[in-house]
């Protein structure tokens, strides 16, 4: 039993080293960095990046999947501490993405991919009256990766958030116009007729005393004419 497990193995190993036209093993025995027959990355990948221009040095893991990254990947200081959390899909970042510093979470990204082979995706558009109301459109996306959702920003130490920002496919989402459209929903039909009601006349007070002893409302004055 135990040389057939053996066997087994050595098949499989076999097959994997026959796949790929490179790769690496690990500590472990696992096999990583393939390189398949086509020349386009396959599995799980471990890499080292060196500082250039001043900037540091990286490691970073995940997986790829016939070229691209693919799923999570973390990305490691060359000190070992962990300094981003990555989302990809079609080899470009889409989803959460999280960064880090010594002291924890400083910021929070969220993107969408653009699939390569279909640039069109449908996604839902927010009325911009109704913030209840959605519509689904089928909208030609421009880029690789563009930014879509809340953009968290935390404090480095206390991790207390100090900015927030909204993205809807790549623009920056005005806060103000939609607490003018919410504010705007909120009024009633009611509202608004009595909002635009003239103002009642106010009579000065001499014309107010004048009717008063005169007893009448309306008083002819003398213009000149003779009827």
């Amino acid at each position: 039993m135990k040389y057939l497990f053996i066997l087994l193995l050595a098949v499989i190993s076999k097959n994997t080293f026959s796949q790929c036209k490179s790769y690496r093993l690990t500590n472990r025995g696992d096999t990583i960095n393939c390189v398949d027959q086509e020349d386009k990355k396959q599995g799980k990948w471990s890499v080292s990046v060196d500082g250039v221009r001043g900037e540091p040095g990286y490691d970073e893991e995940g997986v790829y999947v016939d070229g691209k990254k693919e799923g999570i990947w973390r990305v490691y200081t060359t000190m070992g501490d962990l300094y981003a959390v990555e989302s990809y899909r079609w080899g470009n970042r889409d989803g959460k993405c999280m960064y880090y510093n010594i002291s924890g979470l400083i910021r929070e990204e969220s993107w969408k991919a653009v699939n390569p082979d279909n640039p069109f995706d449908t996604v839902d558009v927010p009325d911009p009256v109704d913030p209840f109301k959605v519509e689904r459109k089928v909208v030609k996306m421009e880029g690789s990766s563009v930014k879509h959702g809340t953009w968290s920003f935390f404090e480095s130490g206390s991790g207390s958030l100090y900015k927030s920002e909204t993205y809807f496919l790549g623009k920056l989402q005005d806060p103000r116009k939609a607490f003018a459209s919410n504010k705007a929903v909120s009024h009633t039909a009611d509202d608004t007729t009595f909002a635009e009601k003239p103002p009642a006349k106010i009579k000065p007070k001499e014309v107010m005393n004048f009717e008063k002893k005169t007893g009448k409302k309306k008083v002819k004055v003398l213009d000149g004419s003779t009827f």
